[in-house]
């Protein structure tokens, strides 16, 4: 993550939110004179019209052979992508009944996505800001292809497209989407390969433009960003016997445990502890959050960079720019034990220049060290893997100064566009009723057992120990707040 480069955003988040008021006010207002012209479906209200029929019309009639091939395409990126989200939801049921994931992360397992939702659930470390702008560009760019595909691929097999239209949210009309309604009855009267097309062809879509905007989202990274600093994670730290620990703040000790160690830290600040004859600091907070540790625990090596509070990301060593770990180490093997050199940081404060002096590498007496740590981030599971790869093209721990004002916004946007056509695209194949997938996965047992009963039964089954399973999930959630 680029620290601090969002404070020029404040301004904008005042517009945004300005923003969000104006949509919701214009929505229901819009919706208030449209009353006798709605309808409604569960918990949406329907507007329907005739805005782009004429255009579906003419693609599904023009490209017919083109689309016939594609429909190949459109139904094996349905199985795929129903394969990938039974298996993302088998995982997440996994980890979460496994492990301690829930407790550690507050966020619901079934996230709602709405303007703002990372700070909502604390989940900034994990998201980039999701801001209202975001969200309605990116919801008018996945509702519209993906409903357009529907339509388009209906018209290919002559389905009567009846109208177009906008839903939305009946208790907060920012939360809306677009639907194309064909007609049902010829839908249902065609072959299972043309059905199982029509019900793909959004998806297949949403994949499409997921993979065209992720290599539009690499080239503008390329060209709107410059590598510019190393972000360390932690300070050089070391795993110690509690029992070994002989002195903590001056103070000697006989028979150490846990309780006493935290009774003579510093309240604030570094406190320096001594460890069969070597040097270590710890703070009570560091120290506070081991309690449970039994035996051992884990304190920071005295070194420069701790004592010198060092933070942000380092831009220089003495007047040369480094902007990856290689160029660091490089440049401070220039140095030996003893000397002194300045590093500039850049950080929430703005660009600041500490003085250090260098020591000795307790690993490799051959080199210097400043006692930084970088850690490996290791991507856990499928969700990890995901989120990993939309960022493969950054080099990992270094920091990258935009360009112009506008990069990181332009870039955020970008990555948010990729992400929900992919969530949307996985989602929509879930084998659930109301979804693309259901329809998508009755059929298909239904062309493998040619027995409607079967399939009926299948597609119910499948229904209910889904909905069971989001039930387990959203229980273990809430038992997690008692």
């Amino acid at each position: 993550k680029i620290i601090f480069r969002y404070k020029k955003m404040v301004n904008f988040i005042a517009l945004d939110l300005i923003l969000l008021v104006i949509f919701v006010i214009f929505a229901s207002v819009f919706l208030y004179v449209k009353r006798k012209n709605l309808g409604t479906d569960g918990g949406l209200i329907l507007y329907r019209t005739q805005w782009g029929v004429n255009l579906i019309n003419y693609f599904g009639g023009k490209y017919k052979k083109t689309l016939k091939v594609l429909s190949y395409l459109s139904i094996l990126t349905g199985y795929l992508l129903m394969i990938g989200i039974l298996f993302l939801v088998g995982q997440t049921v996994y980890i979460y009944l496994t492990t301690s994931i829930a407790s550690v992360i507050k966020a619901p397992p079934i996230m709602p996505l709405i303007p703002y939702f990372p700070k909502l659930f604390g989940l900034e470390s994990f998201f980039p800001p999701f801001y209202f702008t975001y969200f309605i560009l990116a919801l008018i760019i996945v509702a519209t292809v993906h409903e357009f595909a529907h339509g388009i691929f209906a018209r290919r097999y002559n389905i009567r497209i009846k109208s177009t239209g906008f839903a939305f949210f009946k208790y907060f009309p920012a939360l809306f989407g677009a639907f194309v309604e064909q007609d049902e009855k010829q839908m249902e009267k065609k072959k299972r390969f043309e059905q199982m097309s029509v019900l793909s062809a959004g998806v297949f879509a949403n994949l499409i433009i997921t993979l065209l905007f992720f290599l539009l989202l690499a080239g503008y990274f390329a060209a709107a960003f410059v590598p510019s600093g190393i972000m360390f994670d932690t300070y050089s730290y070391s795993a110690v016997e509690i029992s070994a620990i002989s002195m903590v703040n001056g103070v000697s000790l006989e028979n150490p445990d846990y309780e006493k160690i935290i009774g003579l830290l510093n309240e604030n600040g570094l406190t320096k502890i001594k460890v069969d004859g070597e040097s270590f600091v710890a703070t009570k907070k560091f120290l506070n959050s081991q309690k449970e540790k039994e035996g051992f625990i884990v304190l920071y090596d005295d070194a420069p960079a701790i004592n010198a509070e060092l933070g942000g990301v380092i831009t220089h060593i003495n007047d040369i720019r480094v902007n990856n770990i290689e160029k660091l180490g490089e440049e401070l093997s220039k140095y030996s034990p003893g000397e002194e050199v300045e590093i500039k940081t850049l950080g929430d404060n703005g660009e600041e220049t500490k003085k250090i002096i260098l020591e000795e590498n307790p690993k490799n007496k051959n080199l210097v060290w400043i006692g930084i740590g970088f850690l490996e981030r290791e991507k856990k599971g499928v969700f990890g893997k995901i989120y990993s790869s939309l960022s493969f093209f950054k080099k990992e721990h270094v920091y990258y100064e935009p360009e112009y004002e506008t990069s990181v916004f332009i870039y955020d946007l970008l990555w948010w566009i990729v992400l929900i056509n992919l969530a949307v695209a996985l989602f929509n194949m879930l084998p659930l009723g109301f979804l693309d997938g259901g329809r998508f996965f009755y059929l298909t047992i239904l062309e493998l057992t040619k027995s409607k009963k079967i399939a009926q039964r299948a597609f119910a089954g499948v229904t209910y120990f889904l909905l069971f399973l989001l039930f387990v999930l959203m229980s273990k959630w809430i038992f997690t707040f008692f």
